[in-house]
């Protein structure tokens, strides 16, 4: 198969994939990868597998695909086509919460020499890399690519590029809950999909929904929330999309828990958790199993709890998420109180303790926990976050974070 014949054979893939033949695409994509000898025609088709297998939730696959893509650019020589293999190869490690590899691999996207999908490329090598510090709560290197991403966007007027940056940091705020935050950003999302997003795909609609359906949920407006998780599930329905399906099932799963109605919540964490596990988000499963132990804590099934945070735990710490692990050892701390296990209960406090030094998750002015209780939060410029009320209290120009950390110890 020649050059003109495998653009042709792309193109016919593309126009499966976007109506939603979505198989039908994959083995036209797939015959082109057997029997073309255009080594650029091969790379393209390898990026539009590695795409369909992540919107597919098929993580394994994308993997698979970004690596002969690496190979496939090394052939070519081409420094272009080198940084976009390795922002595939990071992506596809950052959906199998592989985050210190993403990291490793983002990095090695911005030690390239200069190119021209530098320029294009850019804001999504710092997103994907913002994605995975926040999968490991480093909130403030999290905070940093977010910011560097939404620059990118802005400087080359890349508004897809600023609708998936300002989800990210719809969910970065609901995780340090400022839940004004939280939904500002994912609101913004959507506006940017109605102003600009005539040609985009439904799935910038249906990720802007789904982050204003979380925030929604935690601020309790619960018939905003359902609203927003139902439009945003019919889109992942329509498009096969199951990442978000299982999103979307853990949002209404949370929704429903919250309203105390846990008969309705079991079975929608249960079908979360099926397509969490076959699709490996890890990180997933962590947060599907959390909403499992409230309902349990909620009926006074304690064993249950402790079996079900035990298997949190695990997960936890294989992907590295520390706030999981903060809240699974504060969630135990109660449960052993309740029931006066007392060497239990101090290892959980010390444990917890160390999560929340660990994350950086406290005020450098007052001392208090961030993440505790919805609070409005400011960042300074270094990307370090605090009380805005101790901020506006103290007036204070420079982070005593940034101060506190540039002193060294003298010796006598």
């Amino acid at each position: 198969m020649g050059q003109d014949q495998t653009k042709q054979q792309i193109e016919k893939g593309l126009q499966l994939y976007q109506s939603n033949q979505t198989e039908k695409a994959l083995q036209v994509w797939m015959k082109v990868l057997e029997k073309s000898s255009d080594l650029v025609g091969r790379f393209r088709v390898l990026g539009c597998l590695v795409t369909a297998h992540s919107e597919m939730g098929r993580y394994k696959e994308m993997l698979k695909f970004a690596v002969v893509q690496i190979d496939t650019a090394r052939e070519l020589e081409d420094a272009d086509f080198l940084l976009e293999s390795y922002l595939n190869l990071a992506r596809s490690n950052e959906k199998l919460c592989e985050f210190h590899k993403t990291i490793s691999y983002c990095k090695t996207c911005l030690g390239l020499p200069g190119t021209r999908a530098g320029a294009q490329l850019g804001g999504q090598v710092s997103l994907s890399m913002g994605n995975a510090f926040l999968g490991l709560s480093l909130f403030q290197k999290a905070l940093e690519s977010f910011e560097k991403a939404l620059r990118y966007a802005h400087n080359n007027d890349d508004t897809m590029l600023e609708c998936r940056v300002c989800c990210s940091l719809g969910s970065f705020y609901a995780q340090v809950k400022d839940y004004e935050k939280a939904l500002f950003f994912p609101c913004k999302a959507a506006e940017l999909v109605n102003d600009y997003g005539k040609g985009w795909s439904l799935k910038y609609r249906a990720m802007s929904q789904y982050h204003m359906a979380v925030a929604y949920r935690l601020l309790g407006h619960l018939g905003s929330a359902m609203e927003c998780c139902e439009e945003s599930m019919k889109i992942a329905l329509q498009h096969g999309d199951r990442p978000l399906q299982a999103l979307c099932l853990l949002c209404f799963a949370d929704i429903h828990r919250s309203r105390g109605d846990l008969e309705t919540a079991f079975p929608r964490y249960d079908s979360a958790m099926s397509i969490m596990t076959e699709i490996g988000n890890r990180l997933g499963q962590v947060q599907v199993l959390l909403g499992v132990t409230k309902c349990w804590v909620a009926r006074k099934a304690l064993d249950k709890a402790l079996d079900t945070i035990e298997r949190a735990q695990d997960l936890a710490e294989e992907v590295g998420n520390k706030l999981s692990q903060l809240k699974l050892h504060c969630l135990s701390e109660g449960i052993c109180r309740s029931k006066g296990l007392q060497r239990e209960l101090r290892a959980h406090v010390v444990r917890f303790h160390e999560c929340v030094e660990e994350t950086e998750l406290y005020c450098g002015l007052c001392g208090e926990s961030i993440g505790e209780r919805n609070s409005r939060l400011q960042a300074l410029p270094c990307s370090h976050i605090f009380h805005l009320r101790c901020l506006q209290n103290n007036g204070t120009r420079s982070c005593p974070n940034c101060r506190r950390s540039s002193m060294k110890p003298g010796f006598v």
